[in-house]
């Protein structure tokens, strides 16, 4: 097994996740924070930028999965090391957007 490979595997989830909320937000027409906000990750970019900057980052997560290493998607060690770095990403941006979203602390109906 060659490490290295994992390392791209993982950072590959990562990057392949955050795609989705930005990307999604963006084709919904709403804003959402970005790095290009002020401040960077807590005001808001607009939705063209969000299409832009999850696109960008779907494409950095393909070529970290598909163009390092041979993944293969039936071998395990591949898998959870995508999966783990989109795992743990997904958890960061719940806890770090929940803050402004209401989503850490959810109202009862």
């Amino acid at each position: 097994m060659n490490w290295p490979w994992l390392v791209s595997y993982f950072f590959g989830g990562v990057f392949a996740a955050n795609a989705i909320p930005h990307f999604v937000a963006g084709t919904m027409g709403r804003p959402f924070q970005s790095p290009f906000a002020k401040p960077p990750g807590k005001g808001l970019s607009s939705a063209t930028v969000n299409v832009v900057w999850g696109f960008f980052n779907a494409v950095v997560g393909y070529l970290l999965v598909a163009h390092v290493g041979a993944f293969d998607p039936r071998a395990t060690t591949h898998i959870l090391a995508f999966a783990l770095g989109a795992l743990l990403i997904s958890i960061f941006s719940a806890r770090h957007f929940g803050q402004f979203h209401g989503g850490n602390t959810p109202s009862r109906a």
